[in-house]
């Protein structure tokens, strides 16, 4: 009998590209680039028909903006944290927080905007 546990992290998206409603590539772009900012975690869908052709010119236009991309598991806490009415992850102050090394989607997350 082989018995795993496995720690399972469910994170929540502050930006949804709806690109599962057939939007076009350039749709995609405008919702996205209208809702992120510093900390976003962008939702994609695999099977939408126009986000593999929205990504490179949305990745082009976050970075000119000042973002930059980083995988999920770079965003989420595994433990020492508390959860903002916008689903958004707060690490408790004066906690050592530790970013998650298992994450799987597909996202998009941005950290720090530079000016």
């Amino acid at each position: 009998i082989l018995i795993r546990r496995e720690l399972v992290i469910t994170y929540m998206s502050s930006s949804d590209s709806l690109d599962w409603k057939d939007k076009t590539a350039d749709e995609i772009t405008q919702r996205v680039t209208s809702k992120v900012q510093p900390g976003s975690i962008c939702l994609f869908h695999n099977a939408a028909k126009h986000t593999p052709a929205a990504l490179p010119s949305l990745i082009e236009k976050l970075q000119a903006d000042g973002y930059t991309l980083v995988p999920i598991s770079q965003q989420i806490y595994k433990e020492n944290y508390t959860i903002d009415v916008e689903g958004r992850q707060i690490p408790q102050t004066g906690l050592l927080t530790t970013p998650s090394t298992t994450a799987s989607g597909t996202t998009m997350s941005t950290t720090s905007k530079s000016n």
